[in-house]
């Protein structure tokens, strides 16, 4: 389901607050490796329902960096992601959490969950004092994930007052 309206913004003001990152057991957390753009896209393509490249979002340039996109991995095959990003047109201290998405054969386990605070960690961990992300109204178990993790909703147009209202009774109901 592809939304032609602009992006639903939220922001977490602080990363101090983070709980503890626990991985689910039999799991495990690594980052991107040389060879993983197709497991990215795999778990992109099937979370998002439609094809992304990987060169489209993340790309080899700039702020490219491997430890930035984390995989949860089960039995050695990714399962999950999410990009600790940046934003060149944003505050240098906030982190920018992209393209967080799970297999669905895998639900129920917090793997959304996990690897979004994996990567607001790893922001942390670079020294970033807030994270920003973007996202559809029909995300609604991400969104969900995100207001558990500390988001709040941004109105950065006239018409996202009506929308959060929306998606806060669809979560509700």
């Amino acid at each position: 389901m592809r939304d032609e309206r602009s992006k639903l913004v939220m922001k977490k003001d602080t990363l101090a607050d983070l709980p503890q990152l626990d991985i689910p057991e039999g799991y495990s957390l690594r980052s991107f490796q040389s060879g993983d753009v197709t497991e990215w896209e795999h778990v992109i393509r099937i979370s998002f329902a439609r094809e992304i490249a990987f060169g489209d979002k993340i790309g080899f340039q700039p702020p490219f960096l491997p430890e930035k996109i984390l995989f949860l991995c089960y039995q050695g095959l990714a399962v999950a992601t999410a990009v600790a990003w940046e934003k060149e047109d944003r505050d240098i201290d906030c982190g920018y959490l992209h393209m967080v998405g799970a297999l669905p054969g895998h639900s129920g386990k917090g793997l959304g969950y996990t690897i979004a605070l994996a990567a607001l960690h790893r922001m942390r961990d670079e020294g970033k004092q807030a994270a920003l992300l973007e996202t559809d109204d029909f995300r609604l178990p991400a969104i969900a994930i995100y207001l558990r993790l500390g988001f709040v909703p941004l109105f950065m147009e006239d018409g996202h007052s009506g929308r959060w209202e929306k998606v806060f009774n669809e979560l509700m109901s």
